[in-house]
């Protein structure tokens, strides 16, 4: 490599997002003829295939930002910009750019965006001026044993959740209803109290969005999530369909906590519910990253604007210059289940699209929808090893597969697309599985 080639560092990310990653890899190299470095702990043979190099660092190691600097050696020079591309390396990763003299945003606050218990309690310090905005901060505390969680449901007259401090994709996150069983939510999440455990008061709002963006970009996501026990959720769909009233006290609370979680710069994603009456929010949680459930690729397709190409200009100009248009049509990712408990083995079934198409087409013909209006722009399984489904979710890897679909008719709500779709879909795999096993037994 030249001196002068230019450098992106991409710091951590998920397994899920690999295909984001690459395509980021290959746009930077596109647009701005750079490489693209990779910061992971324990790399594989697919982060080497994303990335022209690989930094083998553990962001949640103490000594994280000295490990990466010192294999970096003088080719930390060479490092144009940075992203930070995961919640555990929110912080870190944050403070590794400012040692390299990169954009990035604010190290100091980032903690509230990876922490629960964290973001809480600096909610917690200016709560009344969050009531003057129409923001509500539940009641919580840490909880390290059982009588914790005991002395806190006494005082619960609504219920409450219980949710580990530091873990994403809902996991062991569990509602206790009034009277519930404390013990076993306890156990639940016991093999998470070493990192943080807090319980909080339900926030009783039965509507919940996400106020995401890049930069001084934004827009709202609505969540369509489970009820009972596991709130899982089960959808994502924009653009939400809300009044003016309604998308203003959201966009306040989300760039509250933007403020309090010191983003300015890059991605945000702030999970917000919204009361029935009287346009009041309470935060759920914040996060310093892109939404997940493949909320950027349904926003390129609402809106027209490759998010992940704006972030990776935006590191390398220092700002965002890409504008959101008036949404083009709807989309929702719709994860889907299984119609009873059982282990499953994706291979028996086939390909994800040709069935999520076979459900789609069964949810037109119900909604009196034409084809040509509708359509599956991704689907694949959330896993390809056999495993055991639960037909009611417990957390939201806890599924069979997703899809990302579109709809162009401006006259139809895609919210009863999603709920027809999953439910046909049910009826695809039963059909696809009995099938499978027809097959098997003339065999």
């Amino acid at each position: 490599m030249l001196p002068c080639t230019p450098v992106l560092l991409i710091v951590d990310y998920n397994l899920s997002r690999i295909g984001d990653v690459s395509h980021m890899r290959n746009y930077a190299r596109k647009q701005w003829g750079a490489q693209t470095w990779l910061v992971r702990a324990n790399p594989q043979g697919h982060d080497t295939e994303i990335s022209d190099r690989v930094i083998d660092a553990d962001p949640l190691d103490p000594g994280f930002i000295n490990h990466v600097l010192s294999q970096l050696g003088k080719d930390g020079t060479r490092i144009t910009a940075g992203i930070v591309f995961s919640d555990n390396a929110v912080v870190s990763g944050s403070m590794l750019l400012e040692r390299l003299g990169l954009s990035v945003d604010d190290a100091t606050l980032a903690l509230g965006a990876f922490d629960k218990l964290a973001y809480r309690i600096t909610e917690e310090r200016i709560r009344p001026q969050l009531n003057l905005m129409g923001i509500i901060s539940p009641d919580f505390v840490r909880i390290n044993c059982l009588s914790d969680l005991r002395n806190f449901a006494a005082h619960q007259k609504k219920g409450f959740v219980i949710k580990p401090a530091c873990e994403g994709n809902n996991r062991g996150v569990v509602m206790v209803e009034p009277g519930g069983d404390c013990e076993q939510a306890f156990l639940q999440v016991t093999p998470y109290l070493e990192k943080g455990v807090l319980a909080e008061t339900f926030i009783t709002f039965t509507r919940e969005y996400s106020y995401d963006g890049l930069g001084c970009l934004w827009f709202i996501t609505e969540k369509v999530s489970a009820k009972g026990r596991y709130p899982v959720e089960v959808a994502q769909i924009l653009p939400a369909r809300l009044c003016e009233e309604e998308l203003l006290a959201l966009r306040v609370a989300g760039e509250q906590v933007n403020q309090l979680v010191g983003q300015r710069l890059g991605p945000f994603h702030n999970e917000i519910k919204l009361s029935d009456s009287g346009y009041r929010t309470a935060v759920v949680e914040p996060n310093r990253r892109p939404g997940g459930m493949k909320i950027w690729t349904l926003a390129h397709a609402v809106y027209g604007v490759d998010l992940y190409a704006a972030w990776i200009d935006s590191a390398f100009e220092g700002g965002v210059r890409a504008v959101l248009a008036p949404a083009a049509c709807s989309a929702a990712t719709v994860m889907l289940g299984v119609p009873c408990d059982m282990t499953v083995d994706v291979t028996e079934l086939g390909d994800p699209h040709v069935m999520a198409h076979d459900a789609l087409l069964l949810a037109a013909q119900a909604l009196v929808l034409n084809m040509a209006d509708v359509e599956i722009m991704e689907c694949a399984w959330v896993t390809g090893e056999s495993r055991l489904v639960h037909a009611v979710p417990q957390d939201n890897n806890d599924f069979l597969a997703y899809a990302c679909v579109m709809l162009r008719c401006a006259t139809a709500d895609i919210r009863h697309l999603v709920e027809v779709l999953r439910r046909e879909w049910l009826e695809v795999v039963s059909q696809t599985l009995a099938s499978a096993h027809k097959f098997e037994a003339l065999s």
